[in-house]
């Protein structure tokens, strides 16, 4: 016995010491790719020396001879902090996934090789500025010069992610900048895909019930749009749901489209007597985040704010007299056409002029342990031709049809980096208009501030349209009738401009900013009805503004939505009926009723009355459709209040949806919503537990910044993804958006990644803040130190003044040129 135990001791004790050397040098690796901030290198492709310096928030402030130097700079910071992250979003757009990930990302490089996203950005780069190319080129050099000094500095590969894929690191070019800006349209466009669920679910119901389940925003009404049946007989009523989904943990689109607040106020309403402008754009949330902050010193003035690594540019930020910020402006700006194929030949479809051939060509994706692919690639003269699952368009192509999508982004002579980039020299508000000009996609609300006045104006690529056009493009429309396809784009100077009137306020929500018919309309698809409320009544509560008060409503957490709705739903609940006993169901609804009566719409993380409402109307409005929608119900997973609003004031008979269809009874709204919040209590309990006074909104509402390769690896997404519990919800100014579905429905997935407040009266005093950190490194401090500031509403200062960036700073690089070039 005593030799079993020795020989299983020895065992224990060598596994144990085995397992810690293993971790030690995996740590000792991983550690190798971190950068040294206080390092010299001396590199090729400068004209004098560039200092990095990097505050106390390990913000880079770049210090060059040149501007070229200086965007140098910029791109070797990006590559020292986010080199893995710039190479999987480079890889993205190539559709070059699957050669690291294998056969799990195939959709997803099809998707992007059938689009031509890095295609197009190859074609755009003849057409950039030559100021833009001097920065395009520089910036390139200084992301290759981090590259080779990983490589000969034996420096851990740049990133411990790339010790789980091949070793090889391509250098990197301008057409990567272009291609990631490009990505980011893809991101932030979700008109394709609303085309499709509209056509979705018009197949299972009526035109009236359709304003209903997807009503337009409140404004100006709109004229009667063609059926899709009617525009393509041969489909059925009923289309199940696709089961084709993208496998990579983050796929590039994103569920909620674009989104973001910004808001201006002129002199007349600030305190100071100077400008003032908050901005808070939102994206999906990862880990590393999207947006990284950084400061440039320019020959035509110093710029700080939010920029995308990969880009050369600062994206949303301030000069010390001159700021900018954006939203999505919602431009319908993208169409899906729906091309008969030749049934002699399937490589030819339908034109208004006969068949025409598609234009093809092969495309070989190469798959890590697996064979390759060769992909046929496909265009007609309305574009691209999808894969069957993209935005899950097969469900509405008929048989011996295809689907194509015309799409702004695609455009070869695309100068939006240009554009960017000319924006960063811009001084004055004339000055930004006219340098937003080249701007093709995303569209966006561009908001601009000077000391003495504030504006908006849309810019982007919006595509014309033929009054007859047969959709409106609402829907997918036949792509042979030549009234169907785009007639070329709206002029830039005819594109909405909004400066400071009477009001001395500008701003946007994602809300629908003008009313024109079609087809002088920018959109029917827009991403708010709420927040705007909501914005307005906070803008005129004062008389002035201050840097303190934008920063109030930045981050004001109270729901319009669920002081609208929880009125009408329950106005038929409260206080009525006999007291129940405690632990019954009737309980437990009274109590959750008091909650809610006793609420004022703010969802704070620490309340419990959030996430019953956000529970009850997420029952509710599954009761609502779930009989007339079947299984299409699950792609609402989000609620819709103008929806319910709609159903409970019964606008246009809309209240027909509380009967359920499958009953013989016929059950009024009030039953719904007694049956609904049964459910939602049932399941507060099954999740968290029978004492609905002491559930937390910030358990359910979690903010989840996942790690886009290895956040689902056990023990390792431990240590890689970074979770903080957050107030606000989908429909508050401090959005989060909620997930909609699975095990978490309520965390938070989508929201201000950024956000920024300038005041233009005390320039230094501005603030900004993301939301995990700058490093992409899991084991750098600077991973997540500004996710906890970010979570309570707090900020870092938004400073130009060298002295202060310099004083108990992080470190600072020096980049000095190479003797030999």
């Amino acid at each position: 016995m005593a030799r079993i135990f020795s020989i299983l001791l020895k065992l224990v004790t060598g596994l144990v010491i085995v397992t810690l050397l293993g971790g030690w040098l995996a740590y000792w690796l991983a550690s190798r790719s971190l950068p040294d901030y206080n390092a010299t290198h001396e590199v090729a492709g400068i004209t004098a020396p560039v200092e990095i310096v990097r505050d106390t928030a390990n913000v880079p402030h770049i210090f060059g001879a040149t501007d070229a130097d200086v965007f140098y700079g910029m791109g070797f910071a990006h590559a020292q902090d986010r080199l893995f992250q710039m190479m999987l979003m480079r890889r993205t757009a190539q559709g070059k996934l699957s050669e690291v990930f294998g056969d799990t990302t195939l959709p997803t490089d099809s998707l992007m090789r059938r689009l031509g996203i890095y295609a197009a950005a190859d074609a755009s780069v003849a057409a950039q500025t030559p100021d833009a190319m001097v920065a395009l080129e520089a910036y390139a050099r200084g992301v290759n010069a981090w590259i080779t000094a990983v490589n000969t500095g034996a420096m851990g590969r740049g990133a411990p992610e790339f010790f789980m894929f091949p070793a090889q690191i391509s250098y990197w070019r301008p057409v990567d900048s272009i291609a990631l800006m490009k990505l980011v349209a893809f991101q932030l466009s979700d008109q394709a895909s609303s085309e499709v669920l509209r056509a979705r679910t018009s197949l299972m119901i009526g035109p009236e019930r359709l304003r209903d389940i997807l009503p337009d925003a409140p404004g100006t009404g709109t004229a009667l749009l063609s059926e899709y049946a009617s525009l393509f007989p041969t489909l059925p009523a009923y289309t199940p749901d696709s089961d084709i989904t993208f496998a990579f943990a983050t796929p590039p689109t994103s569920p909620f489209g674009g989104a973001s607040n910004v808001w201006a106020a002129a002199p007349k309403r600030s305190t100071s007597g100077a400008a003032l402008m908050a901005n808070d754009p939102h994206l999906n949330f990862s880990a590393p985040g999207a947006w990284y902050l950084a400061r440039l010193q320019l020959s035509t003035g110093d710029v700080i704010g939010a920029s995308i690594a990969g880009i050369p540019a600062i994206v949303a930020g301030r000069k010390d007299t001159f700021g900018w910020g954006i939203t999505s402006a919602y431009v319908d700006d993208a169409d899906l056409y729906v091309e008969r194929l030749n049934p002699a030949n399937p490589n030819e479809v339908e034109t208004p002029n006969g068949y025409k051939a598609m234009r093809t060509q092969p495309s070989i994706v190469r798959i890590k342990d697996a064979p390759p692919v060769t992909l046929e690639l496909q265009w007609t003269d309305n574009g691209p031709v999808l894969p069957a699952g993209a935005y899950n368009a097969n469900t509405v192509t008929p048989p011996n049809h295809v689907m194509a999508l015309s799409w702004t982004a695609l455009a070869p002579d695309d100068t939006s980096m240009s554009a960017v980039i000319a924006l960063m020299r811009a001084d004055t508000i004339a000055g930004g208009v006219e340098a937003a000009r080249g701007f093709v996609a995303p569209a966006l609300n561009l908001t601009l501030a000077q000391h003495d006045s504030v504006a908006l104006k849309v810019i982007g690529r919006a595509p014309k349209r033929d009054p007859q056009h047969q959709s409106q493009g609402r829907i997918p429309s036949p792509g042979w009738i030549a009234t169907n396809r785009w007639q070329g784009w709206r002029d830039y100077d005819a594109l909405p401009l909004f400066e400071s009137d009477r009001t001395g306020i500008v701003g946007n929500t994602n809300n629908k900013t003008v009313e024109a018919a079609f087809p002088d309309h920018l959109s029917y698809h827009w991403g708010d009805t709420q927040r705007i409320q909501r914005w307005r009544r906070l803008m005129q509560s004062r008389e002035v503004h201050t840097r303190d008060s934008f920063i109030e409503v930045q981050n004001d957490i109270v729901s319009y939505s669920a002081r609208s709705l929880l009125p009408l739903v329950g106005a038929d609940l409260w206080f009525t009926g006999e007291a129940a006993l405690d632990g019954t169901p009737e309980a437990q609804r009274q109590k959750a009723l008091t909650l809610l009566a006793e609420w004022n719409g703010e969802m704070n993380e620490h309340m419990p009355e959030p996430l019953i409402y956000y529970a009850w109307m997420r029952e509710l409005q599954n009761r609502l459709i779930r009989d007339d929608l079947g299984p299409l119900s699950h792609a609402f997973n989000h609620v819709e209040p103008i929806f319910i609003e709609r159903v409970f004031r019964d606008i246009g008979g809309a209240s027909k949806w509380c009967d359920v269809l499958q009953s013989a009874a016929t059950e009024t709204c009030n039953d719904i919503a007694r049956l609904a919040l049964d459910d939602a209590i049932v399941w507060i309990e099954q999740t968290y537990g029978s004492a609905l006074e002491s559930v937390r909104w910030g358990d359910a509402h979690m903010a989840i910044h996942k790690h886009p390769v290895l956040g689902e690896v056990p023990f390792l997404k431990w240590i890689v993804n970074i979770r903080q519990t957050t107030s606000g919800g989908d429909n508050t100014l401090m959005r989060g958006v909620t997930a909609g579905d699975g095990a978490m429905p309520f965390a938070n997935v989508h929201g201000a990644a950024y956000r920024g407040v300038y005041d233009f009266a005390d320039p230094d005093s501005s603030v900004f803040i993301t939301a995990t950190g700058q490093s992409g490194h899991p084991l750098s401090r600077h991973y997540d130190d500004l996710g906890e500031l970010w979570r309570r509403g707090e900020y870092v200062p938004m400073s130009l003044d060298p002295e202060l960036a310099r004083a108990a700073g992080v470190g600072t690089t020096h980049l000095t040129p190479s003797p030999a070039q």
